[in-house]
């Protein structure tokens, strides 16, 4: 029973403002009655009650017509300024409220292109989707590049059209490990790599390090990992030390900051082979046979 009579006691106050309140007008109450029939409709004892307060005071075509009366409007506490860095990802927000039977769609403005509408991209660049559901409807930009900056145009076809603007910045920022591309190390030895993000009026950022695809884990049990950052007025700088190198330490490092491209290094843990061997290994043997090859032929070819 306390469902039915908390409706009761809506639908009085409902009726209250109507005949006590001057400002509480006829589409407020059309707005409240379609809430209450939505949270209600498998409610029994709702449906007299609400049938009946609904004939008193609205008529079909009435409300109708304040339920068109909702308006479209732009939800507006979201982002307009994004600042990616290059190869990042990029989502520019736009929330429609009361949309109703009405179209979204993404503009790029320097070139006037239709990006999407709604969840359709109308761009051969696959980059560019729509994510989240209605009433989101955000663009994402995958691997941005110095030329998506600009400024992008969610629009909605109204009378007259409604858009909301958004303003991307690219920055072209590479994080930077210092020393060579591939690093060799013995086994049991120290792994020490320096990352540095090098930025010009934007606040330094913090720096995430990746092994082989994963994040790295400070805390596991195998230990002897650890990181140190340094932060000045627009650069970072991280240092990953990794102690007493495993041969599995070997393989692929990534500095990643979310406003830089990443950077990667290749390590290599050496079970007491010499890097050179690595390296070259193959090629002495070639040189090898050249040599043998040479010392048979010229003696042939000097006799002839």
């Amino acid at each position: 029973m306390a469902p039915f009579h908390g409706m009761v006691l809506l639908l009085l106050g409902i009726g209250y403002l109507l005949h006590a309140e001057p400002t509480f007008g006829h589409r407020d109450i059309g707005i409240i009655v379609d809430d209450v029939r939505s949270s209600h409709k498998d409610d029994h004892e709702y449906s007299p009650i609400v049938a009946h307060f609904y004939e008193e005071h609205l008529d079909e075509k009435m409300y109708k017509k304040f339920r068109m009366k909702r308006h479209t409007y732009f939800y507006d506490d979201l982002p307009q300024n994004v600042t990616v860095a290059v190869g990042q990802s990029a989502v520019l927000s736009c929330r429609v409220e009361n949309l109703e039977n009405r179209t979204v769609s993404w503009m790029r403005k320097k070139d006037v292109r239709i990006l999407t509408s709604m969840k359709t991209t109308y761009t051969a660049d696959k980059r560019f989707v729509i994510i989240g559901k209605s009433p989101n409807w955000d663009l994402q930009i995958d691997s941005v590049q110095p030329d998506d900056a600009g400024i992008y145009e969610c629009q909605v076809n109204t009378e007259p059209k409604m858009d909301r603007t958004v303003n991307l910045k690219v920055l072209d920022v590479q994080a930077k490990i210092l020393g060579s591309e591939e690093v060799y190390v013995k086994k049991g030895s120290k792994i020490s790599l320096t990352c540095t993000v090098d930025m010009q009026d934007v606040p330094p950022s913090n720096v995430t390090w990746y092994h082989a695809g994963s994040v790295i884990d400070f805390d596991s049990p195998r230990g002897g990992v650890s990181l140190e950052t340094e932060k000045g007025k627009s650069f970072t700088k991280s240092m990953l030390v990794i102690t007493r190198a495993l041969l599995n330490d070997s393989g692929n490092y990534t500095c990643f900051s979310n406003k830089a491209a990443p950077a990667s290094v290749v390590v290599h843990v050496l079970n007491g082979e010499h890097p050179a061997a690595m390296q070259h290994g193959g090629s002495d043997s070639v040189n090898r046979r050249i040599i043998m090859f040479l010392a048979i032929v010229i003696p042939i070819v000097i006799f002839r």
